[in-house]
């Protein structure tokens, strides 16, 4: 609510400070905390649930650890209320939660979760998330390159077409030279090709940006899949086999036990991600390149008023954005599959703009939402192996429901940048 205007000596008028309560963190942790006292009682699952926290390339054997199924989730449980409660509090009494606040209680309800759907069973922990965080790569590439764009005016609703031509491009150059480098690099160079159609309809002119990027991403799929049935098919062998990065292991990290494997036994592209979101980060809030990118995104008329070029510094940013999300394209085919096939993006370039309203419009929490978005398709799969009780049907739903309630209900009152989505018109 807004605070009165008070009255001061003199006549004039000093304007409080104005509080407001946000209900929509504590409301989405209750909603979260009552679906986890649901599997306690009503639906309570009894028995032994197993963590292996070592697989077949950890340096370090550590066992499984089984812990009684019913207590721990009836535990967890009670965590999770006290949870909500303090956030409850915190909206009351205007405060803002910490983002320690979300973390923990995510971290608490997975744990609870999963034991609850592996009564009996067995969760490999490394395997798990190894699997998340090669599944979240192409995302927190998707989600850098949409917080640029954004940042600098222009909603990128083309991030699946910047996948796919990057994917198509990298399995063809990858194909022909036999190099995953030049593969790569093709890939960048395609994405940043689709951002410069965006950018040009979108700033020169002055097309609404959501149409633009929406004609794209058919257009793109279109283009992608003819091509594929009459180029690839035809030419797999010399067109679609392109070599794959290969993984490798950083000497003494990579033999920290649990994390070592997931983190630093990866391949080139992974590490060229955990470079990225903090030296993009640090550039856009640190140096003059992010704030004339923050400035023409959030007030073009002021700083076209203090000598900054408003429509090509969008121009140029949005093609860096492009660029970072070809990286993510290039994952796909040189980095997971190994060939490209028609779609194989599967709308994860929507998901990457999700992740980026989720996050705020922040590099750094953009990138926390795309794992967790790719743990949660991970998570899928070792649901459906571990025979969980939870219909098939409903797993397959559950990455894209997780996106919808943490759009809605996580990302609270957040604001993005005042002039995206608005083309800029020198007076």
């Amino acid at each position: 609510m807004n605070a009165p205007a008070s009255p001061v000596a003199g006549g004039s008028f000093s304007r409080e400070k104005v509080r407001q309560r946000h209900f929509k963190l504590p409301i989405s942790l209750a909603v979260a905390t009552v679906l986890i006292w649901l599997m306690a009682f009503p639906f309570g699952r009894h028995g032994v649930s197993t963590y292996r926290l070592s697989d077949r390339t950890s340096s370090w054997n550590l066992g499984d650890i089984g812990v009684p199924t019913w207590a721990t989730v009836v535990v967890c449980a009670l965590l999770l209320a006290l949870l909500t409660a303090y956030a409850f509090w915190a909206a009351v009494t205007y405060r803002r939660a910490g983002l320690w606040l979300p973390v923990v209680f995510a971290l608490i309800a997975v744990f609870a979760f999963l034991t609850w759907s592996a009564a009996g069973g067995l969760v490999p922990v490394t395997g798990l998330l190894f699997g998340a965080v090669s599944l979240s790569v192409p995302l927190v590439f998707g989600a850098i390159g949409g917080v640029l764009g954004e940042r600098a005016g222009v909603v990128n609703v083309a991030i699946e077409a910047q996948f796919l031509l990057a994917a198509f491009s990298s399995a063809v150059v990858a194909s022909i030279t036999g190099s995953y480098v030049a593969g790569l690099l093709a890939a960048m160079l395609a994405g940043a090709l689709v951002a410069s159609v965006l950018a040009v309809f979108a700033i020169k002119y002055l097309v609404d940006q959501v149409i633009v990027g929406v004609v794209l991403n058919v257009l793109i799929t279109g283009l992608t899949s003819f091509l594929h049935g009459a180029v690839l098919n035809p030419n797999a062998e010399a067109l679609n086999s392109p070599p794959r990065f290969p993984r490798w292991a950083i000497p003494v990290l990579s033999d920290i036990p649990v994390i070592g494997p997931v983190v630093f036994n990866q391949t080139l592209i992974v590490y060229i991600m955990y470079i990225t979101v903090p030296l993009v980060a640090w550039g856009l809030y640190k140096t003059r390149w992010g704030l004339r990118l923050r400035a023409v995104g959030e007030h073009p008329q002021a700083a076209d008023t203090v000598g900054i070029k408003v429509n090509p510094t969008r121009f140029w940013n949005v093609l860096l954005a492009g660029a970072i999300a070809g990286i993510g394209g290039a994952y796909f085919t040189l980095g997971s599959v190994g060939s490209f096939d028609k779609e194989m993006t599967g709308g994860l370039g929507f998901i990457a703009l999700a992740a980026v309203i989720f996050g705020g419009w922040d590099p750094v929490r953009a990138a926390l939402a795309a794992l967790l978005f790719g743990f949660t398709t991970n998570l899928q799969t070792l649901l459906t192996n571990l025979g969980s009780p939870i219909p098939s049907e409903f797993m397959a739903m559950l990455p894209y429901v997780v996106t919808i309630l943490a759009v809605v209900g996580f990302a609270g009152q957040v604001r993005g940048p005042a002039a995206a989505g608005k083309p800029y018109i020198k007076g």
